[in-house]
């Protein structure tokens, strides 16, 4: 049975629809999270600054079966204050709309999925099957590195962070928040990249040997990303970076498999 041929109004009431639905989600976790103040914000927002904090008990842990002490860090004390009179309402409302965003990534993109999903060839479709799967888990293996690896890391190393000896590190509480869904969200996003080269490749716009021949430009595009999505400290934009790069060879793995693949096709036709 073909599909009825819907209008350009009809595609917009459609992705009206859609786009609904993905902000009912978002708003619907974001009260639950605004609800749950205490667990948001003191064990999941503020959780990287305490000493007992997972990433540093696991460091602690694998500094003791190296037997290298140097591992086991004691992160610094993080002083934060609010110095508006809203501060605290305004971080908790946009921390808040920050976890809805985060929890409902799945359900946003699979709606996304399901308005694009009609307008593609059978062909299409099929190369295209897990893809609200294979992206949700890229997302959250992106969110979980920029909040157990990036995100005490950075936290530690601002915080000991002097120009001089005069000058006390004391926060505000919106550049501390800000900071850490900068990590977060930033590495959600880009750890993307592999599904991004699939469907690039897919449709003949990637090929191995472009990924391999720009290797070196993407290496100086990485470090900028690194640099424009994570606190101005070189350590942040190294631990980005190193887990990026291995992203992009990942990609042009994935991009020599596309390829291998469309040319034994070919092949097949051909004979």
């Amino acid at each position: 049975m073909e599909e009825k041929e819907m209008s350009f109004v009809d595609h917009l009431e459609e992705l009206r629809w859609h786009v609904v639905r993905a902000v009912v989600a978002i708003f619907a976790f974001a009260i639950v999270a605004f609800i749950s103040k205490s667990f948001v914000f003191d064990t999941v927002i503020f959780g990287p600054t305490k000493p007992d904090f997972h990433t540093f008990r696991w460091l602690c842990l694998a500094g003791e079966y190296l037997n290298y002490a140097g591992l086991c860090i004691e992160p610094t004390q993080v002083d934060l204050q609010s110095r508006t009179m809203t501060g605290q309402f305004t971080m908790h409302m946009t921390t808040s709309f920050a976890v809805g965003i985060i929890i409902a990534f799945p359900y946003i993109f699979w709606e996304f999925w399901r308005f694009l999903s009609p307008g593609l060839h059978s062909t299409e479709k099929k190369v295209s099957r897990g893809a609200v799967f294979i992206v949700s888990l890229l997302f959250g293996i992106g969110v979980s590195f920029g909040y157990f690896i990036m995100a005490p890391m950075a936290v530690n190393f601002l915080a000991n962070y002097q120009v001089s000896e005069l000058v006390v590190n004391e926060f505000d509480i919106t550049s501390y928040v800000s900071t850490l869904l900068t990590l977060v969200l930033g590495s959600g996003i880009l750890f993307q990249l592999p599904m991004v080269v699939y469907f690039l490749s897919k449709v003949g716009v990637v090929t191995p040997a472009l990924m391999k021949n720009y290797r070196r430009h993407a290496i100086v595009v990485i470090l900028l990303l690194g640099a424009m999505l994570t606190p101005p400290d070189p350590l942040s934009q190294i631990m980005i970076a190193i887990p990026l790069f291995g992203l992009y060879e990942v990609s042009i793995w994935i991009s020599q498999m596309v390829y291998n693949k469309k040319v034994k096709t070919q092949e097949i036709k051909t004979y």
